[in-house]
């Protein structure tokens, strides 16, 4: 799958929550993302003493989270192009990538495109 392709699949994928109300997506992340789990406690990440790279470090901390594509949506929508660090499994240089795919999808489909 080329890069285009990749991109229109995770905007596709993303349609579901177009009519969720950011204050849910903002719940249920802080609820159930993997993320929040690992840091909330007084135990430094797993990958503080390694070298990782933004999309290393999304592939490994976001893989299993249940939050995943709802904070993907949540990241898109509230920073759009001037996203930064790792959200929904995404480095930002993937994330402003998709976004003007994203955003055309919302635009066609008549919903928020912010």
């Amino acid at each position: 799958m080329n890069g285009e392709n990749y991109y229109e699949v995770i905007a596709a994928d993303l349609d579901r929550f177009a009519a969720v109300p950011d204050e849910v997506l903002l719940e249920i992340v802080t609820r159930d993302g993997r993320c929040l789990w690992l840091v909330s406690g007084d135990e430094s990440p797993e990958w503080d003493d390694e070298e990782l790279t933004d999309r290393e470090l999304a592939a490994w901390l976001c893989a299993e989270c249940p939050a995943r594509r709802a904070c993907l949506e949540l990241e898109l929508r509230t920073a759009g192009v001037g996203t930064v660090g790792v959200w929904g499994g995404l480095s930002d240089e993937d994330r402003r990538a998709l976004y003007p795919v994203w955003r055309a999808r919302r635009s066609r489909m008549g919903g928020p495109s912010s």
